[in-house]
């Protein structure tokens, strides 16, 4: 079973930065190292729907954006640490939620990760990130 911890949050006022990690183990089965999976970042504001704002696939590196977070976030991994960051910066009021990490040992795509409609496995307890004004 995949475990997963996220860390990094916090408060910072508008137009600062933020890395959150996601740190994972337990990506195996049966013994064997699973070496094919996502990481999808969702993050849920107070009355507001669950909104996936990145993902990235191990099998090629390939990263997905939301519109929302395009051009100020960035998804990356260190494969060493078994660690998936998410560097936020030019942060916004409307940025402030918790923020969920998510891994899914199936073979979708990350638009349909961030949008609900694949499987995830596994999800963090999540890390708390507010934007002041």
């Amino acid at each position: 079973e995949v475990q997963l911890v996220e860390s990094g949050g916090g408060l910072v006022q508008a137009g600062g930065s933020l890395r959150l990690s996601c740190a994972a183990s337990g990506f195996t089965n049966g013994g064997y190292a699973i070496v094919t999976y996502a990481i999808v970042w969702f993050r849920q504001a107070p009355g507001k729907e669950r909104e996936g704002v990145s993902c990235i696939l191990s099998s090629d590196g390939s990263t997905y954006y939301a519109d929302s977070v395009k051009g100020r976030f960035t998804i990356s991994s260190d494969n060493a640490k078994n660690t998936v960051y998410l560097q936020m910066n030019n942060l916004k009021p409307e940025d402030t939620a918790v923020y969920y990490c998510a891994a899914s040992v199936h073979l979708w795509d990350c638009p349909k990760y961030c949008s609900g409609q694949a499987p995830l496995d596994s999800w963090g307890q999540g890390t708390q990130v507010t934007v002041s004004s």
